[in-house]
């Protein structure tokens, strides 16, 4: 997944991130020191690009999203997303827990360390789903609302134990694209 932030200098900004996703949500780790953390902070909006190559263009499929970044401030949301990661990427639980001095194993370790590791909790305004197959350059559009989002984040929210609302960053869902 390639996510693109606004740096301050109004120039963007794309990193490739590994990412896992719940329902509509997509779910990133990024260490509290970098620069795509840094512009986040500034400027939440986001711009994502999901796909792989492909040798025929005809198969070209994947998405692009127009969304916010929030960080996960629950423990049980962010616990939670932890195993669907190590579901996705089995092979981070064979990594060796993470030293004082060895910063970049712990940010890929097993069950990151919020101390240093931030989950980024991205929620959709527009996905834009390429499926070339239908034709060449073929994309359906797809909208959220406030509301849509809230539903979905509440049928979820069972799996956080902990979470008492939807989040601390609700009030922030309610822009529309």
């Amino acid at each position: 997944m390639t996510i693109a932030t606004n740096r301050a200098d109004g120039w963007p900004q794309a990193t490739t991130v590994g990412y896992v996703n719940d329902g509509y949500l997509l779910y990133c780790f990024v260490a509290r020191n970098t620069q795509k953390y840094a512009n986040i902070l500034r400027d939440p909006r986001i711009s994502i690009a999901i796909a792989s190559d492909a040798r025929n263009p005809l198969d070209i499929k994947g998405l692009s999203l127009a969304g916010r970044a929030y960080e996960v401030a629950d423990r049980a949301e962010f616990d939670h997303v932890s195993k669907l990661r190590l579901k996705r990427y089995p092979e981070y639980a064979a990594l060796p827990r993470p030293t004082l001095s060895a910063d970049a194993l712990g940010r890929t370790s097993p069950q990151p360390s919020p101390a240093n590791v931030v989950l980024l909790r991205i929620a959709p305004d527009v996905i834009s789903v390429l499926d070339y197959s239908k034709g060449f350059g073929h994309s359906d559009l797809v909208t959220f609302s406030a509301s849509d989002l809230d539903v979905h984040l509440r049928s979820i929210s069972h799996r956080w134990h902990g979470m008492t609302a939807v989040g601390t960053d609700a009030d922030d869902l309610s822009t529309t694209a």
